[in-house]
């Protein structure tokens, strides 16, 4: 009985006529004798070590395929040759995956060298395999997520299976093994024809000196113009360009004979304000700090910041489920998936630098409408107790109680507020309430939840990295309406009564509703622009710096 795949034998067979070493009667033995050797049998770089694993794959990747050698075949290795050069856009370093053993394959070898640049191939095919659809790095130790015990994880076919099986269709498996959601997609296809991002420079702005603002006349003004210009943010046939070819230097020497070129004019200002819009900044025009810092980030950096969401990409993809909640953390936004589709997004605040916003996936289970507040007790320390020791009012002022551990209220006067021990504030619920009129709730140790809010005005920040690690909704009213989609009208009716009670209740949804809170810093936004958020709390660095030594 014939074994599996034998039949890819037959179909190569008659596609090309098979080199001495792999005629049926030696080339079996000639493949298994170098396997069972490798990496001793083979001339393997350091760069090509292959692991235990690896070596493992191997194993079962040429014993599915009866030990017929695969890549003879020059139609099927220029293939994949060609795939491999075009991972390049998904952030990959295509030369990690083997590919000068095509070029290896053409040569006349000797039989055991044909077979070790037959194995290292399909090393790389493997590999490339894994690290499209599962990313290069170990996303549980460079970026981990915290996940509830009832979240299933998906369980993956093994990177064998899906090999062997594309093997008759090489340019489908590439595809299929792909992250298919559209950020990742849409950003790969981005990279392709971004072309600013292939460019080695495109100058630094300059930070000494005032905020730009329309009508100043500024040396750094021609170094801004090339810099819009390179990048795509100025038309080339503006007639703002025609200075683009002064040197700095030469401006500096000119200071006190000012000329157009040194002017910051409103249609300059028209293409910062587009370039803030970008790069998720206040869109006012005025080139202060934050613009600068983001306008001196060179091309080599922002095509590592490509690649590092594309990695990253390739781990969320896992995570996505067809309906659920996914909150942008970098990008402060909360989207509400339906059936693959997103129904909904609004604005939300994230946590500040020194308390961010945990990386998590759980499942919405209830609701608190009318919540209490229990100051957690970071914030009890770093910012209420100097609020009371200010101002006994405060706590009147707050609708605070004082309590003690078994939940007591206690005299605010009997309190020593230089030294207090064993006491917690919690705000009673009301339209003042830090958390609004809900909560929503979900399992974690972080203590973390969704929930209204009373700080409205914030929303309007271009930057919303402003609270202590929960996520504020806006409009969070609408997004309960969205969770409460499969409860009854009597149901409904019941919330209404309770909300307009003013009394705290914990109401369950119909059925958990799957909430991950996730992190990335690029994207292709609704009108096919490349956007970039501010690596506000440092992560993209860490993958940058592992990946960049994977890749190398």
């Amino acid at each position: 009985m014939l074994k599996k795949y034998t039949w890819l034998a037959l179909v190569i067979g008659m596609t090309h006529v098979a080199p001495s070493w792999a005629q049926p009667s030696n080339n079996a033995q000639i493949l298994v004798d170098t396997l069972n050797t490798l990496p001793q049998s083979c001339a393997v770089s350091t760069s090509d070590r292959l692991s235990e694993q690896s070596l493992q794959r191997l194993q079962a990747f040429y014993q599915a395929l009866s030990y017929v050698p695969l890549w003879q075949d020059a139609a099927l290795r220029e293939q994949l040759a060609a795939l491999l050069l075009d991972t390049r856009y998904d952030g990959l370093e295509p030369t990690m995956y083997q590919l000068h053993r095509v070029a290896a394959l053409k040569q006349p070898r000797s039989a055991e060298q044909q077979a070790c640049n037959e194995l290292l191939l399909s090393h790389g095919y493997l590999q490339v395999l894994q690290h499209l659809r599962d990313g290069v790095l170990d996303a549980s130790v460079v970026e981990p997520y915290w996940h509830e015990a009832a979240v299933q994880q998906p369980v993956q076919t093994s990177i064998v299976d899906v090999a062997v099986a594309g093997v008759s269709n090489l340019p489908q498996v590439f595809a299929d093994v792909r992250p298919q959601h559209s950020t990742y997609q849409k950003l790969r296809e981005t990279l392709k024809n971004s072309y600013f991002l292939t460019q080695a420079d495109w100058g630094q702005v300059p930070i000494e000196g005032k905020s730009l603002r329309v009508g100043m006349l500024d040396v750094r003004v021609p170094s801004l113009q090339q810099r819009l210009h390179l990048a795509g943010y100025i038309d080339p046939s503006s007639d703002n360009t025609s200075a683009l070819a002064e040197a700095v230097d030469d401006e500096i020497d000119r200071i006190n004979e000012p000329v157009d070129s040194l002017l910051y004019t409103d249609e300059l200002a028209e293409a910062v304000k587009t370039f803030q819009q970008d790069h998720y900044l206040e869109d006012d025009g005025v080139v202060g700090p934050a613009t600068l810092r983001e306008l001196n980030i060179s091309p080599e950096q922002r095509l590592l910041q490509v690649r590092v969401n594309l990695e990253r990409l390739r781990w969320l993809d896992k995570q996505l489920e067809p309906t659920m909640l996914v909150v942008d953390i970098a990008g402060a936004r909360l989207l509400y998936f339906r059936d693959g589709d997103i129904v909904w997004r609004t604005r939300t605040q994230v946590g500040t630098v020194k308390r961010q916003t945990p990386l998590l996936k759980s499942r919405i289970t209830h609701l608190t409408i009318n919540p209490t507040w229990t100051v957690p007790p970071t914030i009890l320390r770093e910012d209420k107790l100097p609020a009371i020791r200010r101002d006994m009012n405060y706590l009147s002022r707050s609708n605070m109680s004082v309590l003690d551990y078994q939940g007591n209220v206690l005299d605010p006067a009997s309190i020593n507020w230089n030294a207090p021990s064993g006491i917690m504030l919690r705000q009673g619920p009301g339209p003042q309430n830090a958390l609004g009129l809900v909560a929503i709730r979900f399992a974690n140790p972080f203590s973390v939840y969704l929930h209204d809010t009373p700080s409205q005005h914030l929303f309007g920040r271009a930057t919303r990295t402003v609270s202590s690690g929960c996520v504020r909704v806006e409009d969070a009213q609408k997004l309960v309406d969205f969770l409460l989609f499969d409860a009854s009208e009597e149901e409904r009716q019941r919330i209404e009564h309770i909300k307009a009670s003013g009394k705290t209740r914990n109401v369950n949804l119909p059925r958990p509703v799957p909430v991950l809170l996730a992190y990335w810093t690029v994207e292709v936004d609704m009108d096919n622009r490349l956007r970039f958020r501010s690596d506000s709390y440092g992560h993209d660095a860490k993958i940058a710096a592992a990946l960049k030594a994977a890749l190398r």
